[in-house]
């Protein structure tokens, strides 16, 4: 037994010595420097944004939409006329009544008035310094019972040189003396002749004799006019 003990403890005095022995002499090989330097990143100071207190006293800005328009763009509302919502029926029922109408007319049912003039005539201006004109009317064709009346109108006054003046083959005259400034003569279509619309013809004479105007008016309808401006110079 005690032969094992002394076995035991020089295997334990050995092991001990060889450490100790190997742990003194190892000494650890240093790592190879490479001569290559790193820098440790450093962040970027972030500027802090200021605080700013809203002003409650401040009135805020109202923005409008923009109303200016380019050449080319499009027209948001369109205020024009279109045809895009007309009844079919309408254009055939406009030509039913046309023909309609056209038969009543051959037939001798309904006056045929299509050929009538229903708006003003304006003769233009006429300078003169003529004190008074002479103004020869007379029917233009046949003989169907025109009537006219004649208007002076200056400063807004009218005046009626003649008034249900028949129109027949002769020349029938009208005097109209003038004033100072714009001088306007207005003939009116009375009626409509038997024979269709309202016909005459016109000659207008200075105080000398010298002719200013010659013209004619045809198938007026009732309460159309030939107007004239005179300007007594």
């Amino acid at each position: 037994m005690k032969q094992i003990l002394v076995v035991i403890m020089m295997c334990f005095a050995v092991n001990s010595y060889s450490q100790t022995e190997f742990s003194s002499k190892f000494k650890g090989i240093p790592p190879l420097d490479t001569g290559i330097k790193t820098k440790k990143a450093v962040a970027a100071p972030v500027a802090q944004p200021d605080i700013v207190a809203p002003n409650i006293l401040k009135k805020p800005e109202t923005k409008f939409q923009s109303t200016n328009f380019k050449i080319g763009d499009p027209d948001p509302i369109s205020m024009t006329i279109t045809n895009d919502f007309i009844n079919p029926g309408d254009e055939v029922r406009d030509k039913m009544n046309k023909k309609i109408d056209k038969s009543l007319v051959n037939n001798g049912l309904k006056e045929d008035t299509s050929y009538l003039n229903l708006k003003d005539l304006d003769f233009g201006i006429i300078r003169t310094k003529s004190k008074s004109l002479v103004i020869r009317v007379r029917d233009y064709g046949a003989i169907d019972g025109d009537l006219i009346k004649a208007t002076l109108i200056h400063d807004y006054k009218g005046t009626v040189l003649a008034n249900n003046l028949f129109l027949g083959s002769n020349f029938k005259d009208i005097k109209m003396d003038l004033k100072e400034g714009l001088n306007y003569l207005e003939l009116e279509a009375l009626n409509r002749g038997s024979l269709g619309g309202n016909t005459g013809a016109f000659y207008i004479y200075d105080t000398d004799g010298n002719l200013l105007l010659s013209d004619l008016w045809n198938n007026f309808d009732k309460g159309v006019k030939s107007k004239f401006t005179f300007v007594k110079e």
